[in-house]
C-alpha cells in the first residue's frame, strides 16, 4: 500500500511538472459532481437501497496538441455509500438493526486516460466530444460507523466515462466505476464483502 501511494504521489507531481512546461497543453481546474452508490454484497445477504452522495476536489489534465490523447489525474473528496437493509436478517434484528445508512468519505485520486475528438472543423472550440478510462484509489478517512461492518483502509475502482468540453473552458462528464477491491465487510457471517459500483456525474471548470 506504501508503494502505491508513493508511485501514485510521482505521478501527480509530474502531472504538476508538466502543467510548467506547456500552459497550451496541460491545465488544472475545480471539479464538482454528485454520485449514485450501490453496495453490492458477494451474496445475497438483504436488500440494499442507492444513496446520493458528492465530490469536490482539483484536477488536471495534459493533453498532446493535434492528436487529442493524453490523461488526466485528480485530488478529490468524495462520499459515497448506500442504505443496508440490515433489519431483514434476524442475525442483525435481534441487534437492534434496521434500514441503516452507510456512507464512506474518501480522498480519491483518479488517472485516467483521456481522448479529445478534436477534428471538427473548429466546432471543437464550441463543443468537443471526450472519453475516458482508468483507475480510482480511493483512501478511506471517514465512515457512518455502522458498528455490524468491517472498513478497509481504502479501495479501488475501474472508472469508464464519456462527456464534453464547452468552449475549452468548462467539461461535463458522466462514468461509471465498479470497485475492484472491498469498500466493507459484515462482522457476521463470514466476513461477506461488498464493492462500491458507482455512477458519477461532474461538472470542471478549467483554468
Amino acid at each position: 500500500m506504501k508503494k502505491s501511494i508513493i508511485s501514485i504521489v510521482i505521478m501527480c507531481v509530474a502531472l504538476l511538472s508538466a502543467s510548467t512546461v506547456s500552459a497550451q497543453k496541460s491545465r488544472w481546474g475545480v471539479m464538482v459532481g454528485a454520485d449514485m452508490t450501490d453496495l453490492e454484497f458477494d451474496q445475497n445477504l438483504f436488500s440494499v437501497n442507492q444513496n446520493v452522495g458528492g465530490t469536490v476536489g482539483v484536477m488536471g489534465e495534459l493533453i498532446l496538441p493535434g492528436v487529442g490523447f493524453g490523461f488526466d489525474a485528480g485530488l478529490l473528496y468524495t462520499m459515497r455509500g448506500a442504505e443496508l437493509n440490515l433489519g431483514e436478517k434476524p442475525v442483525w434484528a435481534s441487534q437492534g438493526y434496521g434500514k441503516e445508512n452507510c456512507m464512506l468519505h474518501y480522498i480519491e485520486i483518479p488517472i485516467h486516460l483521456k481522448l479529445k475528438y478534436n477534428r471538427l472543423n473548429g466546432f471543437e472550440n464550441v463543443l468537443m466530444p471526450m472519453v475516458f478510462v482508468g483507475p480510482e484509489f480511493s483512501f478511506l478517512v471517514a465512515h457512518s460507523d455502522l458498528q455490524a461492518m468491517k472498513y478497509p483502509a481504502g479501495e479501488f475502482g475501474l472508472n469508464v466515462g464519456f462527456g464534453v468540453e464547452i468552449k475549452r473552458k468548462v467539461q461535463v462528464a458522466a462514468s461509471y466505476c465498479k470497485g475492484m477491491s472491498y469498500a466493507l465487510k459484515t462482522k457476521e457471517l463470514d466476513d461477506f464483502i461488498a464493492k462500491n459500483k458507482t455512477w458519477k456525474v461532474t461538472c470542471t471548470y478549467l483554468f
